[in-house]
């Protein structure tokens, strides 16, 4: 937490936006340093993630890669995850969202088509709900593996690079 802390505002605001890519939200847990825990980090996280509006949302959602396939994944199942990336993102108007934090590599695939069906099933109100619990759920794994330094890749699809140390 020290390092946290003590950030820069520029190298926490990086950081911050590598975790969830909205503006709003890096401002709102960075302005509320220092913080005593990462218990407190994170629940100031959370809350700063149910506060954003759709605009917000929608700022995060342009900057979510879409969830990848584990690498050894056959072409139909790259063919049947595209199509139903298209179908959702013509419903929705977004890109679909979901952490897989816990999810084994041989679940992956599975776990995404039956979440992106199931959810196609929403209604356009009730999906962005979900859509923005998946960001807050997103952006937290990616805080804590960035503040454990594990790297920038979590089961929750995280690719990008940047780490803070505690």
């Amino acid at each position: 937490m020290e390092h946290f802390n003590a950030a820069s505002e520029e190298d926490l605001e990086q950081a911050l936006l590598s975790c969830l890519r909205s503006h709003r939200w890096a401002a709102r847990v960075a302005e509320h340093r220092p913080y005593p825990d990462l218990d407190a980090l994170l629940a100031a996280a959370d809350e700063a993630a149910y506060d954003l509006g759709w605009p917000d949302l929608t700022e995060a959602l342009a900057a979510e890669p879409l969830p990848a396939l584990p690498p050894d994944a056959y072409a139909a199942a790259h063919t049947a995850l595209s199509a139903a990336h298209a179908a959702y993102e013509a419903r929705f108007g977004h890109v679909f969202v979901i952490c897989l934090d816990g999810v084994s590599p041989s679940e992956t695939l599975d776990r995404l088509l039956e979440a992106i069906r199931s959810r196609l099933a929403n209604d356009p109100e009730e999906e962005r709900a979900v859509a923005a619990d998946e960001l807050r759920r997103l952006a937290r794994e990616r805080l804590l593996h960035a503040l454990r330094g594990a790297g920038p890749q979590s089961a929750c699809g995280w690719r990008r690079e940047g780490a803070i140390n505690h």
